[in-house]
């Protein structure tokens, strides 16, 4: 497994930092955002480090983050009123911590004022 050292989200994808879970494969782990944006705040992260999408994911890390985000979704009965799913490559798209992660957002109307 390639992980970094410093990297506090490998570090709560691989349970050397406990956090609030929600989802968890063997590719990938869901939890809770620590300053949720939204009712719902999820960030769905690979447990191998990435960067951003912008690195080369392979094929069944990218599946397995999709397919986390919808069980998330399912899980926290969103559904059927609707959910935003968000990823930031970068800083200046607003990546706060360099290593791939989702956000899965919902529980209320989403507007355009955060992403």
């Amino acid at each position: 497994m390639a992980t970094n050292d410093d990297c506090i989200f490998c570090k709560i994808a691989n349970h050397v930092i406990e956090s609030n879970y929600v989802y968890e494969d063997e590719l990938v782990c869901a939890f809770r955002d620590m300053s949720p944006l939204a009712p719902t705040h999820v960030l769905v992260v690979p447990k191998d480090h990435y960067e951003s999408f912008a690195d080369d994911v392979p094929a069944e890390v990218t599946a397995a983050l999709f397919h986390a985000a919808r069980e998330v979704a399912k899980a926290e009965g969103l559904i059927e009123s609707g959910f935003r799913v968000v990823t930031n490559a970068g800083p200046d798209a607003g990546q706060a911590v360099s290593h791939l992660h989702l956000h899965v957002l919902g529980g209320r109307r989403l507007t355009d004022d955060f992403a």
